[in-house]
């Protein structure tokens, strides 16, 4: 069994950016935890991966590109971020993604990862 990190959140990133609010709303999550300096990990899975695609920009539909705001993690000490590589493979993407430290991980990892947090939300 995994060994949980005490009070650590893990914020799971699942949905397209700019199809709804959930991807800015996990990236405010995660900034207003790290603020605090709680421990935060950052999981990108299923069409959650193309918010680690580089050239995007909401402004073809009016929506402001917050995607820009992930080169803040490390001031804010978000150190844990990880890519389910089945996810990219599934979607045809490689793995240049716009922010550095990106974890690429297998399916099983993934999972492993995840499961070391005690607290879960999912977007």
């Amino acid at each position: 069994m995994a060994e949980t990190i005490e009070n650590s959140l893990a914020i799971i990133n699942s949905k397209a950016p700019y199809s709804n609010t959930a991807g800015k709303d996990a990236l405010d999550i995660a900034l207003i935890f790290g603020s605090f300096e709680q421990a935060i990990s950052l999981f990108f899975q299923g069409d959650g991966v193309w918010q680690l695609i580089p050239a995007q920009d909401g402004a073809s539909i009016f929506v402001n590109d917050y995607l820009k705001t992930f080169a803040a993690f490390e001031f804010y000490d978000i150190e844990g971020v990880y890519v389910c590589q089945k996810s990219l493979q599934d979607r045809n993407l490689n793995e240049d993604f716009h922010i550095k430290g990106v974890q690429l991980l297998k399916q099983t990892d993934f999972a492993k990862k995840l499961a070391e947090h005690p607290h879960i939300l999912r977007f």
